[in-house]
């Protein structure tokens, strides 16, 4: 047996075991603590509802060590079982030029792997989101976000690839500094472009209407320095029941998006706190910051993906006997994650530190009360639980656990 095979099957096993113990803590620690709601909750959840987040959770945690499971089996069928070798000789033995065979082997693949993903997608909207009341969607809507999706998906992903692949084919021995000044440029144009080109493909987004509402959120942003193109709702309730804010967009084309179902559940004072967080978020610079942090690990990993796709053990370790450009490539995006996973705790620790410094900030332009009361009510409605697991977490939650935010929140009140 080759020795990355051994180093990549080892890395695997690990991540698996370590993502399957943490699920069973984070059931055992929910199972536990379904029976009360914790006191700093106790005058604002009812039991019932701390019960119904309970088994939310579990039913996700559950399906997601299933999927677990599937995903393991499928990147192990993909590599060391021969699917993307018989992929690429499927391709190679029409005798296409290298680019155009690249682009069918990638494209063919990402159609396989979508398609496998619909069953257990139909059974989360279907099954689960019905059976705890968040479902709005409908097959026939189902039908056309997917087929939606794909055309979308073909329509930006063909000609992105056909580059990538021309400068690996072309550009020499620095083609990988010229794919991520690429990569770098689309990933801020498509920023800049979703919110305006393509989200408007899936759902409306009407400006707010609710003048009064208006008119204090527009003196939130004169107050944070904050200019965008706009203030709108969208009708997030066509899919689902669950409620969220956010911005999107890049520069002059930023965009405030409520969905109805918050404008509906929350207060005006709630809706400022709410927004003030995301603001936060803009004045502390973390969406720059992020941005960086892109930048930075996608510039390592195509500098590796160039060293890589040069060394033979790197396809035969993996189940591939022929080397090229495009399999380097699809290989790379396989296992990658295998490797990467060991960092998620640093993302999330990092991630939780830009809510809390959000937090703050929301706190001093608006009264921290709402804030906690907005976050309540978004905890029960969209019925996360009080009591993840704490390691669990760690590993997996961008946000810090309802009880510490609301914690770090109490000691900003006046």
């Amino acid at each position: 047996m080759e020795t990355f095979t051994l180093v990549f099957l080892s890395f695997l096993t690990v991540s698996v075991l370590i993502q399957f113990w943490l699920s069973q803590r984070h059931l055992a620690y929910i199972a536990s603590n379904k029976d009360k709601v914790p006191d700093a909750f106790s005058d604002k959840i009812s039991l019932d509802a701390h019960q119904k987040a309970a088994e939310y959770t579990t039913t996700n945690t559950r399906i997601g060590i299933f999927e677990l499971g599937i995903s393991t089996a499928f990147l192990l069928i993909w590599t060391l079982g021969g699917g993307l070798d018989l992929l690429d000789q499927l391709w190679r033995s029409v005798e296409y030029s290298p680019i155009v065979t690249g682009i069918g082997v990638i494209l063919s693949a990402m159609l396989i792997m979508g398609l496998l993903e619909i069953p257990m997608s139909i059974y989360h909207t279907f099954v689960v989101e019905e059976r705890f009341g968040f479902n709005r969607t409908t097959p026939r809507l189902f039908a056309i976000d997917t087929i939606k999706n794909t055309l979308i998906t073909l329509a930006i992903g063909t000609p992105l690839i056909w580059v990538f692949l021309w400068l690996m084919e072309n550009a020499g021995s620095l083609w990988w500094f010229y794919a991520w000044a690429v990569w770098m440029g689309f990933t801020l144009f498509m920023m800049w472009a979703f919110p305006a080109f393509i989200a408007p493909l899936f759902n409306k987004f009407n400006p707010l209407d609710d003048e009064d509402l208006a008119t204090r959120i527009q003196n939130l942003l004169e107050r944070c320095g904050f200019k965008s193109k706009g203030i709108f709702v969208m009708d997030g309730s066509r899919r689902s029941a669950h409620g969220n804010a956010y911005f999107t967009g890049l520069g002059a084309n930023k965009r405030i998006v409520f969905f109805d179902t918050l404008i509906k559940s929350l207060n005006p004072d709630e809706i400022e706190a709410v927004l003030a967080h995301e603001l936060g978020h803009f004045k502390r610079k973390h969406v720059q910051k992020r941005i960086g942090v892109t930048f930075i690990t996608s510039l390592i990993g195509l500098a590796l993906l160039g060293w890589l796709m040069q060394q033979d053990w790197f396809y035969h370790g993996l189940g591939v006997q022929e080397s090229s450009t495009y399999i380097a490539l699809m290989l790379f995006m396989f296992v990658s994650p295998v490797f990467t996973f060991f960092m998620h705790p640093i993302m999330s620790f990092f991630s939780r530190k830009h809510e809390f410094e959000a937090d703050d900030f929301a706190a001093m332009q608006t009264n921290a009360r709402d804030l906690i009361t907005a976050l309540v009510k978004l905890y029960e409605e969209n019925a996360n639980t009080l009591t993840p697991d704490p390691l669990y977490s760690a590993f997996h939650d961008s946000h810090p656990p309802a009880s510490v935010r609301v914690a770090h929140l109490a000691t900003k009140m006046a």
